[in-house]
């Protein structure tokens, strides 16, 4: 293998752990080949199954796909393969150029692997839900030319192997995390520094994204953003409008840590903090506080939603602004990628409601406190790892509103 690029990485003991994992469970549904497919969507999310597997990746536009059989080597398949993923990771030794005919690739290998009657899993397939993912990841046409090249083999969907081995996290993964944690407080301090009014929104938001790349952030990210007088519910990127004191920026910022992405969400005042937020966050504060008692395992996804709203009755005040404030869970798995389970206003899938917790799953944690006229939301997160004794912060800063020199 080439010298490599001083870039961080994962160790060769995590890589045997993680292809041992995933391999143990492959034996036990007598699949002979995974296929993960490229797919760049979601800020990379949709490639995190290959990334997890072959440590290839990085970059928006890196469309990388993956061979991974029971036995043998593990296949890398991109676009400029050669100097990009034989230069940056020390994983998967077997990388092959696509010049983007990935399906072709794909076949050419599995031909190696002679498994012309055996039983080929692809993850998002769209067979099986995915976390944000119901209808799959993979490409029409390379599905395609999977399926003509093997009409005797068994094709089914491999997206539990890998969502299930990828729910619970090594040591190791927990500190790229926390690194990544520690990113995302440092583009908060620069958000909170450059919200002035008289600042344009759209530079406080590049100020944020500065901070996040000088500090080690790989690209893209997800961060959805909004100012305003008690704005609600973000939009794709900032706007041009002039900030004024007593506006609010709500946003969810990510980095990205060897592809690992921790989140949080910090409520940002502009000079001062409107009063109905100043008691919205106490109840938002015991919410969350409560639901990090019962982050154990073997609780359910439904059970800590229940309990939020149950939580929420009985911390609202009965007068004030806060008076009749009720409570709603928002939480959804950290890791490589698009790591489940996921439950929020609108995703409350069966599936995802019923899967119980375990000992070192990571979560961001955001539940909202929401004003009795539905007018007011009061959201504060932070990533999170599931320990016997309950919920354990990655982030270090002060759980309450943040608010500017103003």
């Amino acid at each position: 293998m080439s010298e490599l690029y001083p870039y961080p990485r994962f160790s060769l003991a995590e890589r045997d752990r993680r292809w041992q994992a995933v391999r143990a469970k492959m034996a036990e549904q007598n699949i002979d080949v995974i296929v993960t497919p490229q797919n760049t969507g979601h800020s990379m999310d949709f490639q995190a199954n290959t990334r997890y597997l072959t440590h290839c990746g990085g970059g928006g536009d890196a469309d990388i796909a993956a061979v991974f059989p029971l036995n043998g080597d593990v296949t890398a398949i991109a676009t400029s393969a050669n100097p990009r993923w034989t230069t940056t990771q020390d994983w998967t030794t077997d990388v092959r150029e696509a010049r983007r005919n990935y399906g072709a690739t794909i076949v050419e290998r599995l031909k190696e692997l002679a498994i012309d009657h055996g039983r080929i899993g692809i993850t998002g397939l769209g067979q099986v839900e995915g976390t944000r993912t119901p209808e799959g990841t993979i490409l029409h046409g390379t599905y395609e030319k999977i399926r003509a090249a093997f009409p005797q083999a068994e094709i089914v969907d491999a997206t539990p192997i890998l969502t299930e081995t990828r729910y619970t996290k090594s040591q190791e993964e927990i500190g790229v995390l926390s690194k990544s944690m520690e990113i995302v407080e440092l583009a908060y301090q620069a958000e909170i520094e450059a919200a002035r009014p008289g600042v344009r929104d759209w530079d406080v938001w590049a100020a944020t994204q500065y901070a996040l790349m000088r500090n080690g952030s790989e690209m893209p990210v997800h961060c959805n953003w909004i100012s305003g007088k008690n704005v609600r519910r973000t939009l794709t990127r900032p706007s041009m409008r002039i900030l004024e004191r007593g506006d609010l920026i709500i946003n969810e910022i990510e980095a990205s840590w060897i592809g690992y992405r921790s989140q949080g969400v910090q409520p940002v005042f502009v000079g001062v903090a409107d009063p109905v937020h100043q008691e919205l966050i106490k109840v938002q504060r015991e919410l969350f506080n409560r639901v990090m008692e019962h982050l154990t395992p073997g609780v359910s996804v439904k059970e800590l939603a229940e309990l939020t709203i149950k939580t929420g009755a009985a911390a609202a005040p009965k007068s004030g602004p806060a008076a009749g404030a009720r409570g709603d869970l928002n939480m959804h798995g950290r890791g490589a990628g698009d790591d489940g389970p996921i439950i929020t206003a609108h995703a409350k899938s069966p599936r995802q409601l019923a899967t119980q917790l375990q000992e070192n799953m990571v979560f961001i944690c955001k539940p909202s406190a929401i004003s009795a006229d539905g007018q007011s939301f009061s959201t504060w997160g932070d990533t999170i790892v599931i320990t016997a004794q309950g919920g354990k912060r990655l982030g270090k800063r002060p759980h309450d509103l943040a608010v500017s020199a103003g």
